[in-house]
């Protein structure tokens, strides 16, 4: 039948044709329609659907699962789906509700892009430069930039939390969401400073929200403006990290100590919200209290000890033992142990208290007074050898020194580690014990007479002496007089108009002296070899006077007393 038959019998009889009615309806419906279809039935596999079209139409049935996987199905349900093939060989219809779904949400969020509206998903996981976000069921960007309003280092934590967003960038083509969280606090934050400004004072407690950490504080939310809360203002308390009291994301009633509008800083403290425990310490801790505390921090110098938590007391390190001489306070205690403590000073206005350890129990120098008096006699093991004397073990602790002054009357002993060594073993006598000083005096010479008692009378002023010269020094020449005891001839005395003594004397020359001082006391004997020079002279003037006297005498004067007193005999017999 031609064209124009055709036409001219539907013209006449008014009906569509078969062919026509097949045409007209498949013109209706294409690929990538979306149209409403009607649910027929459904099995396990499919579900068939009214689209209106010649055939019905599949949607696979795992399509209508909800959010617990179960098929959401109800017969005669209005449903929207995409046509993804107008018929298959089998004559069916392939229809596609998750595409038409997706389609629907890309036109959700397109308007909400145009009109700037806020969107809501869950972050699903990480990538590159930022995070994946789930906008109902579609993916979009979330760059790390735009997560918060300050850097985040570790996003991770953020991974399966729900936030709002705004969309920055839309590009439905090439499946292209990029969002900003940032946007959103910044505009909230904006709104919520004002209102912090205008309310925010000094010494007002408010809450916030720790926003931060960092090794020497938190920053705290306080509503658009963040606070500083320092270390030192959370806790009365010890704490090395700030990490110890907060995690970020913690509310926290703090109190305002200091707020600069004009610079919007404010400085916050958390323990000012608390009782100070320093007030009425001293009525706690009265001096003379025993008590037991935890070591919480090592110095050099001593140990803190926790009493309480915001009091701490310090034991010096020469509080700690009677008798060791403690280099280190890790060398008695350690952070953590519990010790007993006496309680010796208290400073409210420092903050500081005063601890002893070694007061806990007697001590031992109380007792030496009355164990050695002065002039016992003690023997000790050389535990030590200075510059300037001789420790020696008296008793576990105890140590006694001998003075280099203290080791012999008579011997020159420059340096004791010339002639002691540790481990000897040495006998002396107790000088003086000082208690409060803690020092053991001790010496060996007082083992023995001091010779110099006997030094006067053995060499009196006047006294010729003869001994050989040990030593010559700018001031003067050393003489001995006997064994360990030596005498000291002045330069100006050896001789008179003598420029350099060196020229008149050498060491190991035989000199002839005159005892001219004696100081038993200070051990010291002075000579003189000038005074023999004088001595000398003056015996040889008397002499030459003698004789000038003789000369000039009578004769009665030249005849000897002897000689007259015999004649004046002979006569008075005769």
């Amino acid at each position: 039948m031609s064209e124009e038959a055709a036409s001219s019998t539907t013209e006449t009889t008014g009906e569509e044709s078969f062919a026509d009615l097949f045409e007209k309806s498949t013109a209706l419906i294409k690929e990538g329609d979306v149209v409403i279809g009607t649910i027929l039935r459904a099995d396990a596999d499919n579900v068939l659907v009214d689209v209106g079209y010649k055939s019905e139409g599949l949607i696979p049935t795992w399509e209508f699962a909800n959010g617990k996987g179960i098929a959401d199905i109800e017969l005669g349900q209005k449903v929207e789906v995409v046509v993804e093939e107008a018929e298959n060989e089998m004559g069916m219809v392939m229809l596609s509700k998750e595409k038409a779904d997706r389609l629907r949400v890309w036109d959700k969020l397109s308007a909400s892009y145009e009109n700037g509206d806020v969107v809501e998903g869950v972050i699903t996981g990480r990538v590159k430069g930022g995070l994946a976000v789930s906008l109902m069921g579609v993916k979009a960007f979330l760059p790390g930039s735009q997560v918060d309003l300050r850097p985040i280092r570790n996003l991770d934590p953020l991974i399966g939390q729900s936030h709002k967003y705004k969309i920055i960038k839309f590009n439905q083509r090439r499946g292209n969401i990029v969002l900003s969280r940032r946007a959103l606090l910044e505009t909230e934050r904006q709104s919520l400073r004002s209102d912090t400004l205008n309310n925010l004072t000094e010494n007002m407690v408010i809450d916030g929200i720790v926003k931060n950490i960092t090794d020497y504080g938190a920053f705290i939310d306080l509503g658009g403006l963040d606070g500083l809360l320092h270390i030192t203002d959370m806790s009365w308390g010890r704490i090395a990290h700030p990490s110890e009291l907060f995690q970020v994301g913690d509310t926290v009633g703090v109190r305002v100590l200091k707020f600069d509008a004009e610079s919007e800083r404010v400085s916050l403290g958390l323990k000012q919200t608390q009782p100070d425990p320093w007030v009425s310490v001293r009525e706690r801790y009265p001096i003379g209290l025993r008590l037991s505390g935890k070591v919480v921090s090592l110095a050099d110098y001593g140990a803190f000890i926790e009493l309480e938590p915001g009091i701490e007391g310090l034991i010096h390190i020469s509080e700690m033992s009677w008798t060791k001489r403690v280099k280190h306070p890790s060398k008695m205690v350690a952070i953590g142990d519990e010790v007993e403590v006496l309680v010796l000073d208290v400073d409210e206005e420092s903050r500081k208290i005063s601890l002893g350890m070694k007061q806990i129990e007697p001590n031992p120098w109380s007792l030496l007074e009355e164990r050695y008096p002065p002039g016992t006699r003690v023997k000790g093991i050389v535990r030590n050898v200075t510059n300037f004397g001789v420790f020696i073990g008296i008793e576990e602790g105890i140590d006694g020194l001998i003075h280099v002054s203290d080791l012999s009357w008579t011997q020159k002993i420059k340096d004791p580690k010339d002639v002691y060594k540790k481990g000897d073993e040495l006998e002396a006598v107790v000088l003086k014990v000082d208690r409060d000083a803690e020092k053991f005096s001790l010496g060996t010479k007082q083992l023995e007479k001091n010779p110099w008692d006997e030094i006067p009378s053995k060499f009196p002023v006047g006294t010729k002496v003869k001994g050989k010269v040990t030593s010559i020094a700018d001031f003067g020449v050393f003489m001995e007089l006997e064994e360990g005891i030596e005498g000291l001839i002045y330069a100006t005395e050896v001789g008179k108009n003598v420029e350099n003594i060196r020229d008149v004397v050498k060491e190991g020359d035989e000199v002839e002296a005159l005892v001219v001082r004696v100081d038993a006391t200070e051990q010291k004997v002075a000579l003189s070899m000038r005074a023999i020079e004088e001595r000398e002279e003056k015996g040889a003037i008397e002499r030459v006077a003698q004789q000038a006297r003789t000369q000039t005498a009578t004769l009665g004067d030249l005849i000897p007393k002897e000689f007259l007193d015999r004649v004046n005999k002979d006569s008075t017999d005769s």
